[in-house]
């Protein structure tokens, strides 16, 4: 028996999806890259922007033609999009050759639920409207061998106006610090070098908990077990961001100078349209003490383009975070509108030509401080963890940083999987290259 699963969207789906591949390979399944192969096809999906939520009704309904071929095969899909009111009824209604519909909040469930759909070969729907208590012990079939992502929460409590995401993930619940310890643990002691903590907002740990301590207590301690090389965290949320976290990361010798810190606008007053939580000076003060803490630090952000009620004198401020900031880089999108969401009521959308426009102008100023960021480094010798092979030549090795910058060097195989300082020599836009020294 084999089984493909798509995914689509955050390090959070990424994650879903090895807990998925864990469940389908202790029912006996293997991984297969074949759609015409598979007995089991899940598509782990993403609602975060209006783009990819149709680009999976698309995948979807190509899906019919292999039904149709395979009736056996069991199709299912599932995800942040199937928690969206009547996401799951429109799909059992327009696309009967599905089999599974299931959410974010039951994916234990999965090996139940395959066997109800071999019984009876029609729709099942498992949408739970809440979330339910935090499952440990879940197997895990990870898609990579030198890194993990690793779940210290799940939910999102901060019910930005634009996002989707406190509604489909549920509310903050965070995992006992003794469990996350002991799967990092277990992951070293297997050969991994680097771990990913995840969140939809990591700062928040432990505030659901009693005596478990916080995000910057759980680092210390994480930065204790011997034998892990790297720590990284995704994602932050500036609000949380304090002090104290900022010591804390200049005081762990494990955990990598980057920092991915969302802004999402420069202008305060759409900032608090946004319910952020912050403004534009206090952002800036959190960066300047990360800087005089961190010197070296990479710092990147997301930046939302044209939300509702976005003047030209909102965007500006967006353009002047940019040019003192100065970004390692940044993940630039046009707003779009969620079904609701507070935002998509709001009555000032921008035009989308107005947008583009904005869009391009922005993403031209960050395009240019990162490279000009990238070409400092050049002459500079830096420790990189080797991932595997580049995709287009696999005589060229793929790495990183220890600022997230991808690396490619030639080298032998056996250097993957190793910490190996290269001295750089070259500086793309997105990458750098380089010689091992």
């Amino acid at each position: 028996m084999k089984y493909i699963i798509e995914t689509w969207g955050c390090q959070m789906n990424e994650h879903d999806s090895e807990v998925l591949a864990g469940m389908l390979a202790d029912l006996g399944y293997k991984r297969t890259d074949d759609e015409m192969d598979a007995d089991v096809m899940l598509l782990n999906t993403c609602c975060v922007r209006e783009k990819a939520e149709s680009k999976v009704l698309g995948r979807l309904g190509l899906l019919k033609k292999l039904k149709q071929n395979n009736p056996d095969v069991i199709l299912g899909v599932c995800g942040c999009m199937m928690q969206q009111p009547a996401m799951a009824d429109r799909i059992k209604k327009r696309m009967p050759h599905m089999d599974l519909v299931f959410g974010t909040h039951n994916i234990h469930e999965l090996p139940q639920m395959i066997n109800e759909a071999k019984a009876s070969r029609t729709t099942h729907i498992q949408v739970w409207p809440e979330q339910g208590e935090v499952k440990e012990g879940l197997p895990i079939k990870r898609t990579h061998g030198i890194k993990a992502f690793v779940n210290i929460m799940y939910g999102c409590n901060n019910f930005c106006t634009y996002c989707i995401v406190p509604y489909v993930r549920g509310r903050e619940r965070s995992r006992l610090s003794k469990e996350i310890l002991v799967e990092i643990k277990d992951l070293v002691n297997d050969g991994y070098r680097e771990i990913m903590l995840l969140g939809q907002n990591v700062n928040s740990y432990g505030k659901d908990l009693q005596d478990e301590g916080d995000f910057a207590d759980l680092l210390k301690a994480v930065n204790e077990i011997k034998g892990l090389d790297r720590i990284r965290f995704m994602t932050s949320h500036p609000r949380d961001f304090n002090l104290r976290l900022v010591n804390t990361l200049a005081s762990c010798n494990k955990v990598c100078e980057h920092y991915h810190l969302p802004i999402q606008a420069g202008s305060s007053r759409i900032l608090k349209k946004m319910n952020r939580g912050y403004t534009k000076e206090e952002y800036l003060e959190l960066i300047s003490q990360i800087k005089d803490r961190v010197p070296h630090a990479s710092i990147t952000t997301d930046i939302i383009v044209g939300f509702p009620g976005e003047t030209e004198e909102d965007f500006d401020d967006t353009m002047e975070v940019i040019s003192k900031v100065r970004f390692d880089g940044a993940y630039t999108f046009l707003y779009s509108s969620r079904p609701n969401t507070p935002a998509a009521k709001i009555s000032e959308q921008v035009p989308q030509e107005l947008k583009k426009k904005r869009f391009q102008k922005l993403l031209a100023l960050q395009n240019s401080i990162t490279e000009e960021i990238n070409k400092q480094l050049i002459g500079q010798t830096l420790p990189v963890l080797f991932e595997g092979t580049s995709k287009n030549d696999d005589t060229v090795l793929m790495g990183r940083t220890r600022t997230n910058k991808i690396v490619h060097v030639s080298g032998h195989a056996e250097l993957i999987g190793k910490i190996v300082d290269v001295n750089i020599q070259g500086a793309q836009m997105f990458s750098l290259s380089g010689k091992i020294i």
